[in-house]
């Protein structure tokens, strides 16, 4: 079993160019739509200069948020594709599908056999360790804090459960449920601590709520996609369904990329048009 088996030998470079110019129209069409709610939502009781002030910083750090609901998404479903992965390639092996392994091969399935659970708790933590390289270095979202990035990603496990329940009821023949698990396990961890009071636990959940649409938002535009995607050819159902999720998200991903590095060179633009002045 190799990489290439979960890979789609049809979707070409001109196919890629197709799906990431389609994906770019729909982060467009999300951020449109996040800034008519962010005017709708404005105050309108100041001056023009104040509101349009106003304006750009809260449709600033919607965006932001949104883009933080992308990333941790991406993150918590590359796990999710890892375990699939490597479960697959196990239960071939198992069932003597798959033979003539190499000793380092065969080495990891003894691994993978003995300690899978100790396994999935070192994907959660690389999975953690891509988000914050994500969200701080590549894509920095400055105007979040940790507390608006922790709600955030707690809000991309139960996106990630969703996906997964939802893969689970059309049939795919992958099992989720050591993942939901683990991803239940967490988020249950982040309302409810050991030193945790009755107010930290309605304050976690006030968070979570109010920030509830970037999810459905992100759920939306994921499922589009990926409806595209797997009726153009361009994914395939024979890789999983959860591959195909996965290839979406890392599109989404490039694009936000863009839109980031477009936005900070027009602000530095004019940053120091205003200097000259």
């Amino acid at each position: 079993m190799t990489v290439e088996a979960y890979l789609n030998p049809d979707f070409t470079a001109l196919k890629k160019l197709v799906f990431l110019l389609v994906t770019l129209i729909g982060v467009g069409i999300s951020l449109l739509f996040v800034y008519f709610v962010t005017r709708l939502v404005l105050r309108k009781n100041i001056s023009e200069r104040d509101r349009k002030r106003e304006l750009i910083s809260a449709f600033e750090d919607k965006t932001q948020r949104f883009f933080e609901m992308i990333i941790a998404g991406t993150s918590v479903m590359s796990f999710s594709c890892a375990y699939v992965v490597i479960n697959h390639i196990n239960t071939l092996v198992q069932t003597k599908v798959a033979g003539n392994l190499t000793p380092m091969e065969q080495r990891l399935i003894e691994v993978w056999a003995e300690g899978k659970d100790f396994i999935l708790l070192l994907l959660i933590c690389l999975s953690c360790v891509i988000n914050t390289i994500l969200d701080s270095l590549i894509i920095p979202l400055k105007k979040l804090t940790r507390e608006e990035k922790a709600t955030m990603r707690m809000l991309a496990m139960f996106f990630v459960i969703i996906v997964l329940m939802y893969l689970n009821y059309i049939g795919d023949e992958s099992q989720y449920s050591p993942v939901m698990m683990y991803y239940f396990g967490l988020m249950v961890g982040r309302f409810v601590y050991f030193d945790a009071s009755f107010k930290d636990f309605l304050g976690a959940l006030k968070n979570m709520f109010f920030n509830l649409p970037y999810m459905v938002l992100n759920l939306l535009l994921t499922g589009l996609l990926c409806a595209f995607g797997f009726s153009a050819g361009y994914l395939l159902e024979r890789n999983y369904y959860i591959m195909g999720i996965f290839y979406t998200q890392i599109f989404m991903l490039v694009v936000i990329f863009i839109i980031h590095l477009v936005w900070m060179i027009f602000t530095f633009k004019g940053n120091k048009n205003r200097n000259d002045k």
